[in-house]
């Protein structure tokens, strides 16, 4: 009888010294996220940067073959307004072989105007090209010199370390020469 007694004191303090356990465990969890949850939340965009969401640019004056920067959510965007000729060596292109292949017509609202967000998506670098004596690569788009990636005039990768195209910022015109992006 006093061996079964034993057997269970034991298993009960076993049952206790397991809550404990999970009891302990579970409080250093609690604990830990909400040290390191100030840490995660500093990590959010400023208030600066939140009120900057949505920019609005007029186009007006921008002559065809002209590139202008501009800045949204802390990062540069580039809008080409680009010419016949651009537009017929990015529609040309649709076919050849691409790291990440996409259509022209997918990446722009418009054949004439091409809006992308100018960081290099291989380390963030960002791209040369906007400047009419910048080297704009082997398909005359945009040329990131960190590591060589080459742009199209389309912002299509198309030689070089970059995993993808340069990205599509969501953008719409309000107006013929008014874009909203963001």
């Amino acid at each position: 009888m006093s061996d079964i007694l034993t057997r269970q004191q034991q298993q009960a303090d076993e049952s206790r010294r397991d809550f404990l356990y999970y009891a302990t465990a579970g409080a250093a969890v609690v604990t830990t996220g909400a040290a390191i949850w100030p840490l995660i939340d500093s990590m959010n965009p400023s208030a600066d940067v939140s009120a900057l969401a949505v920019v609005d640019i007029d186009l007006e004056g921008v002559e065809p073959g002209s590139r202008i920067t501009l800045k949204w959510k802390g990062k540069p965007v580039f809008i080409d307004h680009r010419t016949e000729e651009r537009i017929a060596q990015a529609r040309a292109d649709d076919d050849a072989p691409m790291i990440d292949p996409e259509p022209d017509a997918e990446r722009v609202q418009r054949p004439e105007w091409l809006v992308v967000i100018g960081v290099c998506t291989h380390l963030g670098c960002i791209p040369l090209g906007q400047g009419g004596s910048d080297p704009t690569g082997d398909w005359n788009g945009w040329f990131c010199p960190c590591h060589g990636s080459h742009y199209d005039t389309s912002g299509r990768i198309r030689k070089g370390p970059a995993p993808r195209n340069l990205d599509v910022p969501p953008y719409e015109f309000v107006s013929d020469t008014l874009v909203k992006i963001g």
